[in-house]
């Protein structure tokens, strides 16, 4: 099968992805946004002076986890220097440093670190993906960008659906593509008029929960905004909800 090359494309092979693996192959292969494209494929050339002798990933990252998670967690899009260079979603960053060790705290992650792809790291009943599958200038993807890679989190969303008890959105942009993912999805009802926040909690019709949580961005850690007592408050609710 050719790379998606537009949105019409992505709608189709999503649709067509009968299993996870055959919509990692998809989402991996994907041009359908130029602008991403050419930024990601940039910054694997470029590099950072730090990881100058790594080879970068420089394509879009699939989704991480078992098959058969309770738990989904939705984040933003790759870090350039993070997953765009390990290939791994949330691998290799500030962001992904504090994501994994309150994984780890948990008892959803093997490890409290995940700084490469090939590092032995596995998360435990938990499957993460993002929203926007390729890294963005700025980490600022477009509304039209976040359309078009709608499809692969629709239909990631729906091979997942069996088992999957919790949703956690990490962050504002997250929150705003479940709306409409989990309704295209089949999880309930639309939630456009529902505001996000961290701690915000929302039963789903299907009979999953979707969590609100504060983006473990530098952004947010250093200001305080989000501390790890609020992150592992969070994670101890999906583990519970996950359970019921």
């Amino acid at each position: 099968m050719e790379p998606a090359a537009d949105a019409q494309e992505v709608r189709a092979q999503a649709a067509a992805a009968g299993t996870l693996d055959l919509l990692d192959a998809g989402v991996i292969a994907c041009r359908a946004c130029p602008r991403l494209v050419a930024w990601r494929e940039l910054v694997a050339t470029e590099k950072r002076a730090s990881f100058a002798r790594e080879d970068y990933w420089g394509r879009p990252i699939a989704g991480w986890g078992p098959a058969d998670a309770a738990i989904a967690i939705v984040g933003l899009a790759p870090a350039a220097h993070g997953g765009n260079r390990t290939g791994r979603i949330f691998t290799g960053d500030r962001s992904g440093d504090w994501l994994f060790a309150a994984l780890w705290r948990a008892g959803l992650a093997s490890q409290p670190t995940s700084v490469s792809a090939d590092d032995g790291q596995q998360l435990l009943r938990t499957r993460m993906v993002a929203a926007v599958r390729c890294a963005p200038p700025a980490n600022k993807p477009t509304t039209a960008e976040r359309d078009t890679c709608l499809p692969w989190l629709v239909r990631e969303l729906e091979l997942l659906r069996p088992t999957v008890r919790v949703v956690v959105a990490l962050g504002g942009f997250a929150w705003q593509a479940l709306a409409s993912a989990l309704t295209q999805a089949s999880y309930g009802e639309r939630l456009s008029r529902v505001p996000f926040g961290h701690g915000a909690e929302v039963r789903l019709s299907g009979g999953a929960t979707l969590l609100g949580c504060y983006h473990p961005s530098q952004q947010n850690t250093f200001t305080r905004r989000l501390t790890e007592p609020m992150l592992d408050s969070v994670f101890a609710r999906a583990l519970t909800l996950s359970e019921q």
